[in-house]
This record gives structure tokens, sequence and C-alpha cells, in this order.
């Protein structure tokens, strides 16, 4: 579980822009509050002009008054001393959705990729929300089939932005059905816990905890302790066999403990108790 000091706010898509805003809002104090300089990331997205106007126009709603959108179209813009300067002057940045394998493939390597690393070690907050969110984690989904059976073909996966190890993040979790791929992501990557995050619905990273913040909830799959799996003896298109998987089902108020792959069943009785452990 490393990669990060500051908090990762990592949303399952389909965020609230228009009501309380409260996983924003709880973004933007994780920020810096009412002196949050904002950075938001395009790169994900086909549309960087509609998708930044939008979220500019959301994070002044909140109050936030500086605001700026950053769109990488290529990997020499990636590499520019004032691309570097513009994530050094953020105090919180935040991913738009899209398309993950947009991110790594023109991000990652780069100079504004270990940019965004130093930013997070010295404690700034980042952001993802749908394809932002999947790039999170060491390791991520890139695309495959819903709302069917487990099965090695259905799922395909490539190396993330590794802010946060140990993880593979799915978003649009229930929404869309995704409990099937994501058990078929863990088979093969039995050492990662599995993520599924539902729409408008975030995890809080904090060093090795998160709390579930949202309407909706958070389905954790734990394949660490898997006592039988076909998954050496079938063929892709064939179902997989998994006994003994773990699945914790966490809504608001709950949280996890990443290190310790436990379930935190009263977040704010926990926090309170362990308050250092949530301090970088």
């Amino acid at each position: 579980m490393a990669g990060h000091v500051g908090p990762l706010v990592i949303i399952g898509g389909a965020e609230d822009k228009t009501g309380e805003c409260r996983i924003l809002r709880r973004f933007i104090h994780l920020g810096g509050g009412k002196d949050a300089r904002v950075l938001v990331i395009t790169v994900a997205t086909e549309l960087p002009i509609e998708v930044g106007t939008e979220y500019i126009e959301v994070f002044e709603h909140l109050d936030v008054a500086d605001v700026r959108t950053f769109d990488v179209s290529t990997r020499d813009a990636a590499n520019r001393e004032s691309a570097v300067k513009m994530i050094e002057n953020a105090t919180c940045i935040y991913f738009t959705g899209g398309d993950q394998l947009r991110i790594t493939k023109l991000l990652g390597g780069t100079r504004v990729d270990a940019a965004l690393h130093k930013a997070s070690m010295r404690g700034v907050t980042l952001g993802g929300t749908s394809a932002g969110a999947s790039m999170m984690s060491s390791t991520m989904i890139v695309e495959g089939e819903a709302e069917t059976n487990p099965r090695v073909s259905i799922v395909n996966m490539a190396p993330g932005m590794e802010f946060l190890d140990g993880v593979v993040v799915d978003q649009h979790f229930a929404q869309r059905g995704r409990l099937g791929r994501l058990l078929s992501a863990v088979a093969q990557y039995p050492h990662h816990l599995g993520l599924g995050i539902d729409e408008n619905t975030a995890v809080i990273v904090q060093n090795d905890t998160f709390e579930v913040i949202g309407e909706g909830a958070v389905s954790v799959v734990d394949a660490g302790m898997v006592s039988y799996s076909n998954l050496d003896r079938v063929g892709a298109d064939e179902s997989l066999a998994l006994c003994d998987v773990k699945l914790h089902m966490l809504p608001e108020g709950c949280g996890f403990h990443l290190r310790n792959r436990e379930p935190i069943a009263d977040w704010k009785a926990w926090s309170h108790e362990h308050s250092k452990e949530l301090s970088p």
C-alpha cells in the first residue's frame, strides 16, 4: 500500500455536480478548502474543452477561486516544463472520466507522470472519476463485459498510473453489473483487492485505509484466501470456479483497512480511535 502520502479521492463516476456535491466538496476540503488551487486534467476525454469547462463551472460554484484545466493530446506536451509547473502549483488535482488507457498512454513515464507522483508524495490531494478512478491503481481494468459470469475473456487488464498499490478499481459498479468482471480480474491477480465503486460514491484513501462516502456502496472482493480456482485449466471463454472468495459491501459510514484486508464497520468510531494513522 505505497505510492501516495496525500489523500486519494476515487469516485465511481456520475458524481453529483448540481446538488449538494458532497464528494466534490470533500475533495476541495482535503485539497485546501477556500485556499485550494484545483487543476482539472482532461486527458481521458476526447472532449477536453467541453468537459474542462463543465468542471470549471462546478468548482467555481463551490467557491473555489483558482481552477484551471490541463489537457494533454501528445506525449511531447506531457514533457513540457509548463505542464510540470501547473502540477507543482496545484493543491488538488482531478482526473475526469473518459478512457483510462488514454491517461496511461499519454502520461505514463513522462515528466508529468513524475510530477504527479511527487505531488502526491508531498501531500497533494488526487481525485479521479470513472476512468480517472480506474487508472489510480497499479493494475487497471481497461475494458470488459458486464452482467455475465466470471471468465478470463471478459476483462482486459493493463498497467495503471500506480498511485495506489494492491488494488484493482472498477467503476459504475452496481449500475452496470460489473461483479463478474471484477471477480475475473482478481482471479487473475489474487494478490490485489478488487474495489467496485458505485456511481456518486467514493473512497477517500488516507495511508492504509479508506472511508466510503456517497449514495451507493463499495464492493470489496478479496481472493487472497481462495481455496480452489480452476483458472489454470480452463479456456478463456469457459466459466471460472472460485471457492471462498470474500465479498464486503460497504456503504457510507464504513471503511476498510487495505493492508490488513479488514472492513471497518463504524468509520467514525474507528477514525476517532486511530486519528494518528490518518495523518500523513
